[in-house]
C-alpha cells in the first residue's frame, strides 16, 4: 500500500521502527521485510536519515563530527545498493542502530554536564559560605 505522500509514510515507518528498535522487539525486522518496494525502503531512510541528523545536532562538538562521518559511510552502503532490497534492509538496520548510538551518547552527555553543573554549584556554595578557598592558587607568607 503506497501512502499519497510517500515522505509522511516513510516518517511514519521510521517512527515506528525506531521505537520497535528501541524496544529491542524483533517486529522490527518484520518492519523491513514487509516492505518489498525499493522506493519505500527508500523513504523509510529518508525519515531515519532525519531523525540521525536532528539527534546529532545535539551532541557535543567531537561526538558530532564522528557522527557525521558515520552517515558519510551509511550514505555509502545505501548507494552501494541502490537497486538491491536485501541491501538497503541492511542499510536501514545500521540506520536505526546509529540513531540508538546517536540517543545514547547524547544521554551520557547530558549526564556529565549535569554533573559538572552540580559540581561547580556545590564549589561556588562552598566558596560563599567560606567553607571552600576562593582560589585554588597557592599562597605566600
Amino acid at each position: 500500500m503506497t501512502s499519497s505522500d510517500p515522505a509522511a509514510e516513510g516518517r511514519r515507518r521510521a517512527d515506528e521502527f525506531l521505537a520497535l528498535l528501541t524496544a529491542d522487539d524483533p517486529a522490527a525486522d518484520a518492519v523491513l521485510s514487509d516492505l518489498a518496494e525499493v522506493r519505500d525502503l527508500v523513504f523509510l531512510g529518508a525519515g531515519l536519515t532525519a531523525v540521525a541528523r536532528a539527534e546529532a545536532r545535539a551532541l557535543p562538538p567531537a561526538q558530532r563530527a564522528q557522527a557525521n562521518t558515520r552517515q558519510l559511510r551509511l550514505g555509502l552502503l545505501r548507494d552501494a545498493n541502490r537497486a538491491d532490497p536485501e541491501g538497503l534492509r541492511t542499510w536501514l538496520r545500521r540506520s536505526g542502530e546509529e540513531i540508538l548510538l546517536l540517543r545514547s551518547q547524547r544521554d551520557i552527555a547530558d549526564r556529565v554536564a549535569a554533573y559538572e553543573r552540580d559540581a561547580l554549584g556545590t564549589r561556588a556554595a562552598a566558596e560563599a559560605n567560606g567553607s571552600a578557598a576562593a582560589s585554588t592558587a597557592p599562597t605566600t607568607t
